[in-house]
């Protein structure tokens, strides 16, 4: 798929790099417009690149895993039951996504054995699963007006649910952008390798749900609370390092 994303691009320049990398993630989410902690992660990407004719400019397609999310790191709280402290446990909520990202690339020099370079991509994610079920122990049925929601009796809610007329929870397709910048060298005049950091930000929101009413309370089921409404928007950093593989195509008048 991603030869033929750069079929026209490889007809044009002559020659196309392979390549596969790598790396570190550091995932965080917004939650109603407040950040959690970063989850660290991990990402795996193959791609394909033209090879440009100047030197410079160059056209890239890329397919990766990227497992994106956030934490909570608590370490102690007070003990409501006495005196002192306990410790709770972390938790991690993650997303994992298969990316495909359409872009340009620039380098700085003309030199064709080494170079910085910075790029520019659109980005489409796939979400294919999540962690989210190990924080749902049961699940009831509450009724918000005319209709009937599922929802999980537990602190975090964050199954998928139907509320009567829309599904809603877990977005599996989203969309942003990827920015960023690194160093590439040429081992030989096939084989070469780079390091490359890169923002991407998502536009669309990876989880949302509304304000659920008379929600059953998961620490007193006796209980009826308020769920409050939640929107979640994913942003990693990444730091990767791969290998990239040179095919030239030769013309011959």
């Amino acid at each position: 798929m991603l030869g033929f994303l750069l079929s026209v691009g490889v007809a044009r320049a002559q020659g196309t790099f392979y390549g596969i990398k790598g790396g570190l993630t550091i995932a965080n989410q917004q939650w109603n417009d407040f950040e959690r902690e970063p989850l660290l992660a991990y990402h795996a990407i193959l791609s394909a690149e033209s090879l440009p004719r100047q030197g410079r400019f160059s056209l890239f397609a890329q397919l990766g895993y990227h497992v994106k999310g956030s934490s909570i790191r608590r370490a102690f709280a007070g003990n409501p039951f006495g005196v002192g402290v306990f410790r709770l446990p972390s938790q991690k909520f993650e997303f994992y996504n298969i990316g495909l990202t359409l872009g340009a690339k620039q380098r700085l020099t003309d030199d064709p054995n080494a170079s910085f370079y910075y790029l520019f991509g659109i980005r489409g994610d796939y979400t294919v699963d999540t962690n989210l079920d190990e924080y749902n122990t049961f699940v009831d049925e509450v009724n918000s007006g005319s209709s009937t929601i599922v929802v999980s009796r537990n602190a975090f809610p964050l199954d998928v649910y139907y509320n009567g007329s829309t599904l809603l929870g877990v977005r599996r397709i989203n969309y942003g952008l990827t920015v960023g910048g690194g160093y590439e060298m040429m081992f030989s005049q096939y084989i070469g390798a780079l390091i490359e950091f890169t923002v991407n930000p998502d536009f669309s929101l990876q989880y949302q749900q509304p304000r659920i009413e008379n929600a059953v309370n998961p620490f007193n089921p006796n209980s009826n609370t308020v769920i409050p409404e939640r929107r979640i928007r994913n942003l990693t950093f990444e730091l990767t390092v791969g290998l990239r593989f040179l095919r030239k195509v030769e013309y011959i008048d």
